[in-house]
């Protein structure tokens, strides 16, 4: 199948930057903070985890949308980008089991993007300068009118957009008669954790993101889960005193990637914004329990602060970065809960570390012996 003619697009930067590209996905205009996936395969897990909410992707692999979309593997109920990046953009899918190419995907989602796109200069252009927001239109290509579209653009520091991603009622996942009942916050969480809690033998009952701790406790579960999910969490009040109440609790709890930020701030760490964040799926994390190493998938533009962890009475820091130190997991002093930073059930990407859902499991088992005893 030939490439089709498409609209030129373009892509200014907050600081003025130009690129000037072709469309993809539908004709429009979007706004939104860059971020870069350095992964080469599972774009499609990528576009749909609401941890992207509020985010243009820059997509660093040269080639994507090669192996077309497959419902199953969506991460959500559909993309949740802002807007995609590329280089070189793959309009006829061959996987021979697709059941649409990315451009249909892209249509379908309503996402804005361009191609032809020097995409290894705009990520050096962001490594060195920082995450900074930005606007793709295939409609309008007047300076004026652009800049103010993105000046309208707010900051990620201090947005709160998990209540956004969030499902407006309850629902469950797995066998009502599974081993084990687990009450889920819902802060924008992916399809693969709920998996990888069902497979071990897990009935989840997922809750809206500002749902009350009394609520989560009244489905006596075994135990709680943060999930991940975009946006600042020190914009997460609601979010921190829930977890505060589970802490109290005493109940089994883990978080995962912005879960670990609540549970972070539940214990009184800090959260800051990174320059630009830890996107991709061979980020390389040592455990210091175990001293042995893992590679990992993440996705987070905020983190928190190592120190503040190090010099905490009520924490100890059980994974590092080993790219640049920060700081990826803790563990609640006297208290049941644990969480990391990066994404164990790793979709797309390695499963070095789905070893912690397993620790869940033997937590919540723990915690079930002791009771019965």
């Amino acid at each position: 199948m030939s490439v089709p003619e498409r609209p030129d697009a373009i892509l200014l930067l907050s600081d003025g930057t130009v690129f000037e590209g072709k469309s993809i996905g539908k004709i429009g205009t979007t706004t939104g903070e860059l971020a870069f996936n350095t992964g080469m395969t599972g774009y499609q897990e990528v576009f749909t985890d609401p941890s992207y909410f509020g985010q243009i992707l820059i997509a660093t692999h040269t080639h994507i949308g090669n192996y077309g979309t497959i419902k199953s593997e969506n991460e959500s109920q559909g993309a949740k980008i802002a807007g995609l990046v590329v280089k070189n953009f793959a309009w006829n899918p061959s996987r021979y089991n697709a059941d649409n190419s990315l451009q249909g995907f892209l249509e379908e989602s309503g996402i804005v993007g361009i191609s032809n796109i020097d995409t290894r200069q705009l990520v050096r252009h962001i490594r060195t300068k920082g995450a900074m927001n930005a606007i793709i239109s295939s409609e309008y290509f007047s300076p004026d009118e652009l800049e103010s579209r993105l000046a309208a653009c707010p900051p990620m520091d201090g947005l709160e957009l998990a209540s956004r991603v969030s499902c407006t009622t309850p629902y469950f996942a797995g066998d009502p008669g599974a081993d084990f009942k687990v009450a889920a916050l819902d802060i924008g969480i992916k399809n693969s954790i709920l998996r990888c809690l069902v497979d071990r033998g897990c009935y989840v009952k997922v809750f809206p993101a500002k749902t009350p701790f009394e609520e989560m406790a009244a489905f006596a579960p075994d135990g709680y889960f943060l999930s991940n999910g975009p946006g600042d969490p020190a914009a997460m009040d609601y979010a921190v005193e829930t977890c505060e109440k589970i802490l109290a609790a005493d109940k089994p709890l883990f978080g995962i990637c912005l879960g670990h930020q609540i549970l972070a701030r539940a214990s009184g760490l800090p959260t800051y914004k990174m320059k630009f964040g830890h996107r991709g799926i061979n980020h390389p994390v040592k455990n210091l329990e175990s001293g042995r190493s893992e590679m990992t998938s993440q996705n987070h533009g905020f983190a928190v602060s190592l120190g503040a962890a190090l010099n905490a009475d009520d924490v100890d820091v059980t994974h590092t970065n080993l790219n640049d130190d920060t700081l990826e997991g803790i563990r609640v002093r006297g208290k049941k809960a644990f969480s990391v930073q990066y994404h164990p059930e790793a979709s797309p990407g390695p499963h070095d570390s789905r070893y912690l859902f397993d620790q869940f499991i033997e937590m919540m088992q723990a915690e079930r012996e002791l009771v019965k005893a």
